[in-house]
């Protein structure tokens, strides 16, 4: 691996910019949403009977977006109840935009909001240390298992954390997406760092067996245009690539073999397919519901 690959975690602001490029260029939220108005309320139906209030906590919460869609969710199937939703996210710049949604939605008169600007093993280590065994009645991981050093060990301390109704929601890329093949073969190649890691459904659910934890799995499909990513100097397209590859300046710092090698991997059919002139990425994700 040539030495001038740096993760791009190792550029929070660039690796923003690449992340909304990814969110504006994909069906990622649309197919989240889905699942929400769709999925969701079944899921939700066993975790507040008979409560005064309803417990949430979300790790990994990002901008808000699609916790204010879950919250949403939860209000309908439990309305008037109070919610105490938790937040617990690593970045002050997401989370200043999560308070600035909340302040522009309405209907939020019965959610009380706290954030922790921290990360999952943070909070962990926090809670642990103040003896804090709070429980909660939903918690949910959209996204950010990639970006925790000891998977097993997060999803066992948050399970650990329901109570006897709750659930455990983990949403990550599906086995069966772009994401898994392109990891599969070039991973090694690419500079990972302790903040990031490859994780798929496919090792969600080992752990989960492994762990004799009871589970239900629910594919939400889901696509990505990458069309340009193949226009030499597109500013997206640079932006997706180092999103897709998880390396600052990716176009600029590869080996010309590696980015070669990766470029046509990106329009072969394990990784996307042409349509109308489109190169469309398999974004598909998998949403895993976990019983307590």
């Amino acid at each position: 691996m040539a030495s001038s690959m740096r993760s791009l975690m190792s550029d929070p602001s660039r690796y923003l910019r690449s992340f909304r490029v990814f969110l504006a260029k994909s069906t990622e939220h649309q197919c989240m949403q889905e699942f929400v108005e769709r999925q969701l309320p079944g899921v939700l139906a066993s975790i507040g009977h008979g409560k005064p209030a309803i417990n949430v906590l979300s790790v990994g919460g990002g901008a808000g977006e699609i916790d204010l869609q879950i919250l949403s969710a939860v209000q309908a199937r439990y309305p008037g109840v109070t919610i105490n939703n938790e937040v617990v996210e690593p970045s002050a710049e997401q989370i200043l935009k999560y308070k600035e949604r909340v302040a522009a939605t309405s209907n939020l008169e019965n959610v009380k909001f706290t954030w922790h600007k921290e990360t999952a093993y943070e909070y962990e280590s926090r809670m642990n240390a103040e003896k804090n065994s709070k429980k909660w009645d939903f918690i949910h991981m959209i996204q950010m298992l990639y970006y925790v050093k000891d998977v097993p060990a997060t999803i066992q301390y948050f399970h650990s954390l329901l109570e006897a109704q709750a659930k455990l929601l983990i949403i990550v890329v599906s086995e069966n997406s772009g994401w898994e093949t392109l990891w599969k073969k070039y991973g090694s190649s690419l500079p990972l760092d302790d903040l990031c890691t490859y994780v798929s459904s496919a090792d969600i659910k080992r752990m989960l067996d492994s762990a004799g934890l009871k589970y239900q799995l629910h594919e939400l499909p889901s696509d990505m245009d990458i069309t340009c990513c193949f226009t030499e100097g597109d500013e997206d397209g640079e932006l997706l690539l180092d999103f897709l590859t998880e390396t600052l300046d990716f176009s600029k710092t590869a080996p010309p073999e590696l980015k070669h090698q990766i470029m046509e991997e990106l329009k072969k059919p394990g990784c996307s397919e042409k349509r109308n002139g489109k190169v469309l990425f398999n974004n598909n994700l998998s949403a895993i519901v976990i019983e307590p």
